[in-house]
């Protein structure tokens, strides 16, 4: 292999869910078809590189500003749901169950890795909300120990701010048997329970 070939498996490696044997299986792929693999995608790449940017509103990332989802006047307006990442909110249109807007944060509180509040997205969520209409703030952050704290952490700064703030439900997967669930699953799981 030349040295273009090995740059080309070092920069898919990079990519999540990419070790090396599936970056060189990916890039011998494209290599194979050039004209019908590779070149296709090295345009929407640079396509891409140069037309997305965060949206001002939320941080979604779209080729418009404000984003599609922002922009879109079907939208329940009084409710913003916030989430991690760009990913999370991707998976939420996805499932299409919330039909509000949303709210990107840009990460989790994590001491550990020196994320601290001023590193997330909080002015422009204070912003949106002290704009008036909104009525809840979901926080669907992970079940994990960042995001718990979090969500704890953001709760008690929009208090004040007028919205009722809820929080995702967290427990057992549709399909899920009890048996395989790890502890703290369960135990969230009992916790969140309701009348039927």
């Amino acid at each position: 292999m030349g040295p273009q070939v090995d740059h080309l498996i070092s920069l898919l490696s990079k990519l999540p869910g990419m070790g090396p044997r599936s970056a060189r299986r990916a890039a011998l792929k494209m290599l194979q078809q050039p004209q019908s693999r590779m070149l296709p995608l090295a345009a929407a790449l640079a396509d891409a590189a140069r037309a997305v940017r965060p949206c001002a509103d939320c941080g979604n990332l779209d080729s418009q500003d404000p984003c599609a989802i922002c922009a879109d006047r079907e939208r329940d307006r009084s409710v913003i749901c916030v989430v991690e990442g760009v990913g999370d909110l991707w998976a939420l249109e996805r499932a299409q169950v919330h039909h509000g807007l949303y709210h990107v944060l840009g990460g989790t509180l994590s001491s550990l890795s020196g994320i601290g509040p001023e590193d997330l997205a909080l002015p422009g969520l204070l912003t949106r909300i002290t704009e008036g209409g909104v009525t809840e703030v979901i926080l669907a952050l992970g079940a994990t120990v960042e995001g718990a704290a979090t969500a704890h952490w953001l709760t008690d700064q929009l208090r004040s701010t007028g919205p009722t703030v809820t929080r995702v439900g967290q427990g057992v997967p549709m399909g899920g048997a009890l048996d395989v669930l790890d502890d703290g699953t369960l135990a969230a799981a009992l916790r969140a329970r309701r009348a039927t």
